[in-house]
């Protein structure tokens, strides 16, 4: 069943709905952000009304924030002038005509078009002993009471605001491409044959939460011994928009104790299952943009279109998998100058959900 935000202003003379928080980009569109807007004209004393959608960078606690140094960064700002209104109304979505009916007769709807450049909502994962907004990339519809359509919140009194967090996601394309695959040959100088090994996958997406299913093939031709097969997930996060700073964190790192003789070839399929879950103490982890009290996942990997400015989207996530043959030798989980590793690229997303139907909306009008 859809179900209605609301939030309502200090004052009481603003409350702002909307019908969903989560906004789907396409890659090529985005879902534009319908709502609508009640203002009750007899409390605003001569004052405007605006309601403002930004995209902000958040690169730093605000608690920080001692000596008036802003750790918020806007990246795109749009605001619409309600009350008196001014421009040009374009027609009402199902979802608006759903909630004017709640609403009723000083409701007034108002849609934001997001470009297709911006990021999506992503925050990073702060220690346990951090307080305060994350850091990462949110969006924010506010409605607010100014004299003028640029005053600062400073100038704005807290109670003629009111405010939603709402996301920008991305969902895994309906059409898939074939999976990846790597051939690696080494060759030791003691040996005269080299040892080959594949790895590969079915598909190049996968879904939060289920298995990856990763195909290893060897062909060892050599007198070594292979001691054991080790897979690993990692995440790599871009943060583009203040620095060039680049995060690795290993998401997943398991260990098969198969062998592998010398002289011999192995074929296996392991199924392995990257969660937030089995991560939540590493600091600086990518994650899904978070709304209040509900879960999230880690980020999904980032889909650009081509010859897209990476520079505005503030994070780039993407991921990869390294698949390594441990020949001995070395300290204990420590690599050594014989392991072989091959790596593969992955694209980890959420399913696309159900569309909201006509019967849906309708139940709004009931509620």
């Amino acid at each position: 069943m859809a179900k209605v935000y609301k939030k309502t202003s200090g004052n009481g003379s603003l409350c702002l709905y909307l019908g969903r928080r989560d906004f789907v980009d396409h890659v090529e569109h985005v879902d534009p952000i319908d709502g609508v807007l009640k203002i009750d004209p007899s409390a605003l004393n001569g004052k405007k009304v605006w309601i403002q959608l930004a995209c902000a960078f958040h690169y730093g606690r605000e608690d920080l924030d001692v000596i008036g140094v802003s750790f918020r960064k806007d990246i795109w700002i749009k605001r619409i002038q309600m009350h008196p209104f001014e421009g040009t109304k374009p027609p009402n979505t199902p979802m608006q005509d759903a909630l004017l009916k709640k609403v009723g007769d000083h409701g007034h709807p108002f849609t934001f078009d997001i470009p297709v450049h911006l990021p999506c909502s992503v925050s990073l994962q702060p220690a346990p002993e951090d307080a305060g907004k994350p850091c990462g990339v949110d969006y924010e519809v506010k409605a607010y009471i100014a004299n003028e359509e640029d005053e600062t919140d400073e100038k704005v009194v807290k109670k003629d605001t009111c405010r939603l967090i709402i996301r920008k996601i991305q969902y895994a394309p309906s059409e898939l491409a074939a999976g990846p695959k790597t051939d690696l040959n080494k060759q030791f100088i003691t040996a005269d044959k080299p040892i080959h090994l594949e790895a590969s996958m079915e598909k190049e997406l996968y879904y939060h939460g289920d298995p990856i299913p990763i195909k290893v093939k060897v062909n060892n031709e050599t007198s070594k011994v292979v001691k054991k097969i080790k897979i690993s997930i990692h995440q790599i996060t871009d943060v583009l928009l203040y620095s060039a700073d680049k995060y690795h964190k290993c998401v997943l790192n398991e260990e098969f104790a198969d062998q592998i003789n010398a002289n011999s070839t192995f074929e296996k399929e392991y199924r392995v299952t990257p969660l937030l879950a089995n991560n939540k103490e590493k600091r600086g982890l990518s994650l899904d943009g978070k709304l209040k009290d509900e879960d999230t996942n880690l980020a999904s990997s980032t889909i650009l279109l081509p010859n897209m400015d990476k520079q505005i989207q503030g994070l780039v996530v993407s991921y990869k998998i390294r698949v390594t043959l441990i020949m001995g030798g070395g300290l204990l989980g420590s690599l050594t100058l014989s392991d072989i590793t091959a790596e593969l690229p992955l694209i980890l997303m959420s399913p696309k959900p159900a569309e909201v139907t006509d019967i849906d909306l309708e139940r709004l009008y009931s509620q």
